[in-house]
C-alpha cells in the first residue's frame, strides 16, 4: 500500500512560488501615435544614423524612455529606433497627449542604451547654413482655407533646411525670414522642403503642408 506523506512546508513553499511568480513586475510597451513625419534613429541622438521616416499618424508601440533624456525607443513602420518624445502622442481620457508631457504626471517604463567606443557616434560638427529649429510648445491646429496654399504656390520663396525634425508646434529660430499671407493671420516659409504656416507672435509651426 501506498503511504502519502502531508508536508505543510512544502505545500506553503509551492503556493508562495506561484504568488512570487504572480508578483514579478511585467514592463508592457504603451500605443503611441507619432505627432507628425519623424526621423527614426538607431540611437537616441541626432548624431545617430537615421533608420527611416516614420510618417505622421502612424501606430507606434514605445518599449520606453531614456531615464532624464527625451528620446524614447519604438517600434514603428516595420522600423525600431529612437525619437523623440515630443513627437509621440498617447491617449489619455479620450485626448492626444504628448508623451513628453504625459511621462512628467503618469509613470512610463524606462530603458537603457549601452554603446562601446568602437560604436560611438562621431561628434556633430554643424556645416555652413545649418539650422536647429527651437523647442516644440503646444499649440492649437490650424486647418488653413484653400487660398492659402494657392497663395503660397503662386508667391514660392527659396527654402530653408534644418538639421531637426519639422513639426508642429516647433518654433522658428530668428534668423529664418517668413512672409505674409494677405488677410490672413499666419505667416509663410518653405522649410525641408515643405510649406508651413507660422505663428508670427510665437514663431512657432501651426500647419504643415503635405
Amino acid at each position: 500500500m501506498t503511504t502519502w506523506l502531508k508536508c505543510p512546508e512544502l505545500k506553503w513553499l509551492g503556493l508562495g512560488a506561484v504568488l512570487s511568480a504572480l508578483a514579478l513586475p511585467v514592463q508592457a510597451q504603451m500605443t503611441t501615435t507619432t505627432a507628425s513625419d519623424i526621423i527614426v534613429r538607431s540611437g537616441p541622438g541626432q548624431d545617430y544614423p537615421e533608420i527611416g521616416m516614420a510618417t505622421r499618424g502612424s501606430p507606434a508601440m514605445m518599449d520606453g524612455c531614456l531615464q532624464g533624456s527625451k528620446w524614447c525607443r519604438i517600434d514603428v513602420n516595420g522600423m525600431r529606433g529612437w525619437v523623440y518624445a515630443e513627437y509621440l502622442t498617447i491617449r489619455h481620457n479620450g485626448s492626444a497627449v504628448a508623451v513628453e508631457e504625459y511621462r512628467t504626471q503618469y509613470e512610463v517604463p524606462s530603458v537603457t542604451y549601452e554603446t562601446t567606443a568602437s560604436v560611438t557616434p562621431p561628434a556633430a560638427v554643424p556645416g555652413p547654413g545649418d539650422i536647429l529649429l527651437g523647442p516644440v510648445g503646444a499649440v492649437e491646429a490650424v486647418e488653413p482655407p484653400e487660398t492659402v496654399i494657392s497663395y503660397i504656390e503662386e508667391h514660392p520663396v527659396r527654402p530653408v533646411y534644418v538639421r531637426n525634425e519639422v513639426a508642429i508646434g516647433a518654433t522658428l529660430p530668428p534668423e529664418v525670414v517668413v512672409q505674409q499671407v494677405p488677410d490672413y493671420d499666419y505667416d509663410y516659409v518653405v522649410v525641408n522642403d515643405r510649406p508651413v504656416l507660422v505663428d508670427p507672435g510665437t514663431r512657432r509651426i501651426v500647419h504643415i503642408y503635405d
